[in-house]
């Protein structure tokens, strides 16, 4: 038992350790140092910092496109080698926009959804609309989180239009497990953007990337847009963005969460469960017959 005790205060302090050197500290100024830092072209420096990156995490460069980089930025949204990540092309499958590890999911429920467990929080201060959030009412979430040493790029999770992006400015806390534990709200609190998409089928989607510290900027390639902290442009984009299950569509600079929306009917593909991996292009859920 006194084992079991001591087992149990070390984790704790390691997680009160993990939340105070990622979260209380000046976070804006951290991550405006890292947008700074992370664009220098020293190719010894990112060597050094690649190494260090190593030190804390499972870092593999071996499926990206180049094998040289300029910088760290360049490090952070690489590209991958053709063919690395295969796309589910079943037209019935929406496919996962980005490696990740599967989060908290289920089904929205009286305009609340779970960021962990026993922590509820309200889908339209997520969303920023009242009116879009009772729309998903009934309707099948999942999030997913995706670490510093993974791939950044997200994609279209099936042919759709996006027909309007919305974007919240805000804070940048950490999104890690603990944080999430412990902040409530966290991701209603954080830089984010909504992407409101349409499949021919009618069938509408909502994919929501979530900022955090160190990573407070997000590029869209389909509005040609970096939305970042000291964004100054119109929060509500309506386009008209035709879309190919697979197409990239923007790129975090660093790590981060995307949550994804679904109406009601859609079931969550085999193997997608709370802290399972997955990579971009895998069946995330699967359409009403």
């Amino acid at each position: 038992m006194n084992a079991t005790r001591r087992l149990r205060d070390r984790l704790l302090l390691q997680e009160d350790l993990n939340f105070l050197l990622t979260n209380r500290v000046p976070r804006h100024a951290l991550t405006h140092f890292m947008g700074w830092f992370s664009g220098l072209r020293q190719p010894w420096l990112v060597k050094l910092s690649v190494a260090v990156w190593r030190l804390f995490t499972e870092l593999d460069l071996s499926d990206a496109k180049k094998t040289h980089f300029d910088s760290l930025h360049a490090v952070f949204t690489r590209e991958l080698k053709d063919g690395a990540r295969p796309v589910d092309t079943r037209a019935d499958v929406l496919a996962s926009p980005c490696d990740a590890i599967v989060g908290a999911s289920g089904v929205v429920h009286q305009g609340q959804l779970l960021q962990a467990k026993g922590m509820p929080y309200p889908l339209h201060e997520l969303l920023g609309s009242a009116r879009e959030a009772a729309a998903w009412e009934g309707g099948s979430f999942i999030t997913l989180r995706l670490t510093s040493a993974m791939y950044h790029r997200f994609h279209a999770p099936h042919d759709a239009v996006v027909e309007h992006v919305r974007y919240i400015s805000g804070d940048t806390w950490n999104v890690n497990p603990i944080a999430l534990k412990r902040i409530e709200r966290l991701f209603c609190r954080n830089e984010r953007a909504v992407l409101n998409l349409r499949l021919a089928s009618g069938h509408r989607l909502a994919v929501v990337p979530v900022a955090a510290i160190l990573v407070a900027s997000l590029r869209l390639h389909f509005l040609n847009l970096r939305l970042h902290l000291r964004y100054g442009g119109p929060s509500e984009l309506p386009c008209h963005a035709l879309v190919k299950k697979g197409e990239e569509l923007g790129w975090f600079e660093h790590g981060s969460t995307i949550i994804v929306f679904a109406p009601p009917g859609f079931a969550f593909a085999d193997g997608i469960t709370p802290g399972a991996r997955v990579r971009m292009g895998q069946a995330l859920l699967r359409l009403p017959a």
